[in-house]
């Protein structure tokens, strides 16, 4: 059971979740108000940084089949 905890495909699950999240945080930053610039740029960045652990989690999980 605690090897499901730590594992990569749950990891993978977590990642996408938090990067949904921010997807949707920023949505609602952009459309219901003045956008804070500092703070709209922090969360982009973390969304892109959260973006490539996932593309870089993914590749480990299923690696590219040979030519």
């Amino acid at each position: 059971m605690d090897e499901n905890l730590h594992s990569p495909q749950r990891r993978l699950i977590e990642l996408r979740m938090e990067h949904a999240d921010l997807d949707d945080l920023i949505d609602r930053n952009v459309l219901d108000k003045p956008a804070d610039e500092l703070t709209l740029r922090r969360l982009k960045k973390r969304r892109l940084l959260l973006r490539d652990q996932i593309t870089r989690l993914e590749s480990e999980l299923d690696p590219p089949e040979p030519a």
